[in-house]
């Protein structure tokens, strides 16, 4: 059978109910990896939505952020949208991140850990796509 998850929430703004998510996350998901593929896809999840708190929410928990994840075979899927008012990601496009830069790292890390990443126009909602190198089979 081949792997699957499709996982959908809404999240209060808040760095606490982030961290509660990526425990559900590491359980349902983490089954499915391999030769670290579980770091790759929580470190992309871990940015996406930091900076959807901190950045799109400005941690107000009194907006939400949704998260779908979806899992087929060796393709991973996740879109996090937060309730801000966006930002300007073609700016910061194709720019390389400093290595001692305390922020705006987030593209940078998209850029080499996910397959394709995408930002809506306005800037509240990406859309991420990693292909693991094979399908994981279960007997």
């Amino acid at each position: 059978m081949a792997s699957k998850l499709d996982l959908r929430i809404w999240l209060p703004a808040s760095i606490a109910a982030t961290e509660e998510f990526y425990c559900s996350f590491r359980r349902q998901h983490g089954c499915m990896c391999r030769n670290g593929e579980h770091f790759v896809a929580e470190l992309i999840l871990r940015e996406a939505l930091t900076n959807a708190v901190l950045h799109g929410s400005k941690a107000d928990a009194s907006k939400q952020i949704y998260c779908h994840i979806r899992r087929r075979g060796s393709n991973l899927t996740m879109i996090v949208r937060d309730q801000g008012e966006g930002f300007d990601w073609r700016s910061r496009s194709g720019r390389e991140a400093c290595s001692t830069a305390v922020s705006g790292r987030g593209v940078e890390i998209f850029r080499r850990y996910a397959t394709r990443y995408r930002y809506n126009a306005t800037g509240n909602c990406l859309a991420i796509w990693k292909k693991f190198e094979e399908e994981t089979k279960y007997d």
